[in-house]
């Protein structure tokens, strides 16, 4: 049996799984089998001739597009490691990744969970930072560190005995967004142990089209994530209320991205309606002063964003 079974899912990647691959290869450490899950991907021809050079060495999995929690699920039923390691398809990692990550896992026999850092490329507003730079972890890792993100996994950076996945439920295939948040709060309430190490042993790559890269999905993904957990698990008080407080951010970012768009598109009414609701959950300045603009100079309001939208357009990566 391979100590660590890599799973990787796929869809709509045939330009990058190539490099994921070839990333999972260059390893140092080689105790472990790869499963790669083609889920319904409608490059699947292009794909197919992307893994060739590696086809005899993994086991290729093919599903209807059902979204990554089905997929990786998938993966999980047939893999064969303790440990499991998941990288997305348009990811890699560096030639020590597993070494040291198993590493750190062997330093600790109670972790059944660890995750690193990633260096950041695709977007110019982030490349050359790091992941944990923009979204820093620090403290323990509990389920209350989870639920706020004063932790928060890279899925990518992350290795995880597979029996506490099994014991939490696997992946919610329902959630399509936020997925990995969800299952890392129910291995962590069911009893699972995480710890993280700073070290980069990652290239996270950040696409606008990724299944995943959308804010307004994440938040609700994660928003719809919450409120499941709330109903289904066994909460203290202090952790309720920190997850209400944790919706009402949710809720409040959804409103101003919303409002935004409203803005951008000249409807003034409505984006005063969505930044209201905003602000009334979360108020900040910034808020208050996009609200007096879009009453007292709506025109000149809308003309700045769209101003300031534009040139940070093309700053983007196309």
């Amino acid at each position: 049996m391979p100590a660590v079974s890599v799973i990787i899912p796929a869809y709509n990647t045939a330009g990058h799984i190539g490099v994921a691959l070839g990333s999972v290869f260059a390893q140092i450490f080689t105790d472990y089998e790869v499963i790669l899950v083609n889920d319904g991907s409608s490059d699947t021809a292009r794909l197919e001739q992307a893994i060739r050079p590696y086809v005899s060495r993994i086991t290729y999995l093919t599903q209807e597009n059902l979204g990554p929690s089905a997929a990786r699920n998938l993966g999980i039923q047939h893999a064969q490691g303790e440990f499991l390691a998941f990288l997305d398809s348009d990811d890699a990692w560096l030639p020590h990744y597993l070494a040291e990550q198993m590493k750190f896992l062997h330093s600790d026999p109670a972790l059944d969970m660890v995750f690193c850092d990633a260096a950041l490329e695709g977007d110019i507003n982030t490349a050359g930072k790091t992941f944990m730079q923009l979204c820093p972890s620090t403290g323990p890792v509990t389920f209350e560190s989870l639920l706020i993100s004063q932790t928060q996994p890279v899925t990518s950076g992350t290795i995880v005995r597979r029996q506490k996945v099994t014991e939490a439920g696997l992946f919610d295939e329902t959630i399509r967004h936020s997925e990995d948040h969800d299952l890392w709060l129910r291995v962590v309430y069911a009893g699972g142990r995480m710890a993280y190490q700073r070290q980069v042993l990652l290239r996270r790559n950040v696409r606008p089209d990724s299944q995943g890269s959308a804010p307004a999905s994440l938040l609700a993904g994660e928003g719809r994530t919450l409120r499941k957990l709330d109903q289904d698990l066994d909460l203290s008080s202090r952790t309720r209320a920190l997850l209400a407080q944790r919706l009402r951010i949710i809720e409040a970012e959804l409103a101003f991205i919303e409002g935004k768009a409203f803005v951008l598109a000249g409807e003034r009414e409505k984006a005063c309606e969505s930044l209201s609701r905003a602000n009334a959950l979360v108020p900040t300045t910034k808020l208050r002063a996009l609200l007096i603009g879009l009453r007292l100079a709506p025109r000149l309001t809308v003309l700045g964003a769209r101003f300031l939208h534009r040139r940070k357009s093309r700053q983007s990566p196309k």
